[in-house]
């Protein structure tokens, strides 16, 4: 027999906001991976050219691409730098969407904890009702036998 849970509406509700908070969530994970990966492409980019440099210095570098190399890491640390915040405004970010993520999902469950508790309980007042009616029916028949 099926049971009419008062609160099905909210639950629904709940599981669609749990659904929403999860793309979130996921859409965060992807969005910080998008940038640390970038991050990490402009860290990798620095190390190699700086080598390259290194190397270049030990055959001689004229002022002008000692110039030109300076310039061109000091514009890749404010790259880096750019990047570095937008990581960890990423990281924050997807924090709060596990954060809200975690909370919908409690919530869901004290729901659908709500539900099996209803669910049973009805399913032991019929069995209550049942047992009642079968003694009913037990007794009208000794009564009758009895006759």
């Amino acid at each position: 027999m099926g049971y009419a849970f008062k609160l099905q509406k909210v639950l629904t509700m709940k599981e669609n906001e749990k659904h929403q908070a999860a793309g979130e969530y996921n859409e965060a994970v992807r969005r910080f991976e998008e940038v640390a990966e970038k991050l990490y492409h402009f860290l990798k980019q620095k190390e190699q050219y700086e080598e390259i440099h290194k190397q270049k210095l030990q055959s001689g570098l004229s002022i002008q691409e000692i110039r030109h190399f300076q310039q061109f890491i000091s514009n890749l640390e404010r790259t880096i730098h750019h990047y570095q915040l937008l990581v960890m405004q990423a990281r924050e970010q997807m924090h709060r969407k596990q954060m809200k993520l975690t909370e919908l999902n409690i919530e869901v469950k004290k729901y659908e904890k709500m539900k099996e508790k209803y669910i049973q309980a009805a399913f032991d007042a019929e069995r209550t009702a049942e047992n009642k009616w079968m003694d009913e029916i037990s007794i009208q028949r000794f009564v009758h036998r009895g006759d």
